[in-house]
C-alpha cells in the first residue's frame, strides 16, 4: 500500500471535499482518500505509486489546485 499527501487550495466546506474526493477516487489503483479541510490536506492510499500529475488533474476537474 502507497500513501501520498497533498496540499489542495480553494477548499472551506465539506461539498468541496467531497468534490475532491470524488474525482481522486476515479484515479485507478486509489483505495483511500481522506481530506482534512482545517489543513487542506488530501491524503491518497492507494495499491501502488500514483502519479502527481493524474491527482493534479483529478482536483483540478474538481474545481481546487494543488499547491506547489
Amino acid at each position: 500500500m502507497s500513501e501520498s499527501t497533498y496540499t489542495v487550495t480553494g477548499m472551506t466546506c465539506e461539498h468541496c471535499a467531497l468534490s475532491v474526493t470524488e474525482e481522486i477516487t476515479e484515479i485507478d489503483g486509489v483505495a483511500e482518500v481522506a481530506v482534512d479541510l482545517p489543513t487542506g490536506t488530501v491524503t491518497v492510499s492507494s495499491e501502488g505509486p500514483v502519479d502527481e500529475a493524474q491527482v493534479r488533474a483529478a482536483v483540478e476537474t474538481a474545481g481546487y489546485r494543488l499547491a506547489g
